[in-house]
């Protein structure tokens, strides 16, 4: 940015997280930009309000939303700035009176998640298709909601739930026999809107259990064999931005990789307790010291993994390149 510039005012929708917040209260500036933080609950409605109608300068989006949109022609571009991480050998509960035992048990049977591309989904199907050989052409999808993209045609075994119905009330009648949990799939009702009704994961009946009981011990040694660490949100901008101020990603990066080292620094240091924080600082003790890794090459094996999974599962018809995904903000 030149000494004389004017400062750049930006519309962000970014959630609040640990490691976001220093960006966000302004304790850690952005050189160059005024931000104005737009807040969105929940923030899967940001996702297809920047998919549809590129509404913010930047904006946090689920990455397999992102992969789908660019393949598709999308004017903002990625920075490898990913701000939330988990891993999906849980998180998929079933019925225990359908006679699931195993991921392969899954063929033949309905398993709702929210809508097909959801990135809980992209990661859960590839970890089940590639470690355990479920045939997920077999496994009848069922969705209740819409594709943030709307040009992506979806696969023959994917199904719409019945007007009227939702994937909990499904999970409840035994219609399906499987679902994703939370905001994937049975944990909530309705689109992503004010009228966003959480619902129990549960009946009152029945309890549900997951399909792979022993979930963390085999999630830790998936990523010691594959170094791959599922990403579930990043941030893009708006390419007329970064092609107008080349000093824009540098200038984003910084000051967001400058929020999560200091918060990894306090995480480590044990003056932060519960909630993300102990869920980051257990993932620490697998993927090491840092939790929340940015940049390109830290990631390399998870974004290759998740565009193939998209491929594999009718998402995108070509894996893109590094450089068409994201803009390597240590080149400027």
């Amino acid at each position: 940015m030149g000494a004389d510039s004017q400062p750049l005012s930006l519309s962000f929708a970014v959630r609040t997280y640990g490691h976001t917040a220093e960006v966000k209260s302004g304790a850690i500036p952005i050189e160059g930009v005024t931000p104005n933080w737009i807040e969105v609950k929940p923030q899967i409605a940001a996702y297809r309000r920047m998919v549809r109608d590129l509404e913010f300068d930047v904006c946090e989006l689920a990455p397999t939303t992102y992969i789908i949109a660019k393949a598709f022609g999308a004017k903002f571009t990625a920075l490898p700035i990913f701000v939330s991480r988990r891993f999906h050998h849980n998180g998929l509960l079933i019925r225990p009176d359908v006679g699931i035992e195993k991921p392969k048990d899954l063929e033949g049977k309905k398993l709702g998640v929210r809508a097909y591309s959801v990135t809980t989904g992209v990661w859960t199907r590839g970890v089940l298709v590639d470690e355990y050989g479920l045939d997920d052409d077999k496994v009848t999808w069922v969705v209740d909601d819409e594709e943030h993209v709307q040009a992506l045609k979806l696969p023959s075994n994917v199904i719409h739930a019945p007007e009227g119905k939702s994937l909990a009330s499904m999970m409840e009648s035994g219609e399906i026999q499987a679902g994703f949990e939370a905001n994937a799939g049975i944990g909530r009702e309705g689109k992503p809107d004010a009228d966003w009704k959480e619902k129990s994961a549960s009946a009152d009946q029945i309890e549900y259990k997951e399909l792979l009981p022993d979930a963390d011990r085999l999630a830790a040694d998936w990523f010691k064999r594959t170094h791959i660490y599922p990403m579930h949100g990043l941030l893009v901008v708006k390419d007329e931005l970064l092609n107008a101020h080349p000093w824009l990603a540098r200038s984003l990066f910084d000051a967001f990789a400058k929020s999560k080292d200091r918060y990894v620094a306090q995480l480590q240091s044990g003056a932060l307790k519960g909630g993300d924080h102990a869920k980051y600082l257990e993932l620490s003790q697998v993927v090491g010291a840092d939790p929340l890794p940015y940049g390109i090459e830290a990631n390399r094996p998870s974004i290759e993994a998740l565009q193939r999974y998209a491929r594999h599962q009718g998402l995108i018809s070509r894996e893109l390149a590094m450089n068409e995904l994201f803009v390597d903000p240590t080149s400027n």
